[in-house]
């Protein structure tokens, strides 16, 4: 039995990719917020020490924060808890948990990156830097693990229907965000888990270091 390890896999798009590999037969470690806190590396740092020998076959950073400001209402809390989550607690977890993947010379890595990482809005600085900061980890790593057979690449959702975006979304705004899409429509979290689960599947055999979108187009307007 394989195992896959995802960062904020309780809700949204992170609980459908859970479901999405529980259904295909993975054992799944999805550490809570109280098992890992990513804005604290003393927690991440536990958190390896604990399982570092484990070997993950599929590692999934998808938790990530968004917190919109304009460049002169940013303060120096918001950006570091962002750099922290997003991104430095990433690398930190690769470089504590790839060691056994490397071994065992197979692995897949999915960073989970946004729309906002290929084009951006007003609000998002921080946000869009985090989130392409995490591709070139992704395409680095790409280089580095290839000869060990570990596959490494970004997914950046678009908007998705899930439980946060119907909370601070009315139905008629929602339907508004939609009309801005070719599709006319969300994704539904469980498209996005679908995507995800094949590049971090044996049937992806050859896509390695991409940036892919997932957004109904979106970004092609």
């Amino acid at each position: 039995m394989k195992t896959v390890f995802i960062t904020g896999g309780s809700r949204g798009i992170g609980k459908a990719i859970v479901q999405k590999f529980e259904a295909e037969g993975y054992h799944i470690v999805a550490p809570s917020h109280r098992e890992i806190d990513l804005s604290s590396p003393e927690s991440v740092d536990a958190f390896i020490t604990t399982h570092r020998q484990d070997v993950f076959d599929v590692i999934i950073n998808n938790a990530g924060i968004n917190e919109i400001n304009l460049l002169e209402n940013i303060t120096d809390d918001e950006l570091d808890r962002m750099l922290q989550v997003n991104l430095l607690s990433p690398i930190r977890l690769l470089r504590g948990l790839v060691g056994p993947m490397k071994e065992n010379g197979y692995g897949r890595i999915v960073n989970i990156g946004s729309i906002w990482a290929v084009v951006s809005r007003e609000g998002r600085l921080v946000y869009s830097a985090t989130k392409n900061a995490l591709h070139g980890v992704t395409n680095t790593l790409a280089l580095e693990l290839g000869p060990y057979n570990i596959l490494v690449n970004t997914v950046c959702p678009g908007y998705v229907l899930t439980e946060l975006t119907r909370k601070n979304n009315t139905d008629e705004e929602i339907e508004n965000i939609s009309r801005t899409l070719p599709l006319r429509r969300m994704a539904d979290p469980s498209e996005i888990a679908e995507f995800v689960y094949f590049l971090a599947s044996e049937k992806n055999t050859f896509i390695t270091g991409q940036k892919i979108a997932v957004d109904g187009g979106f970004t092609i307007q």
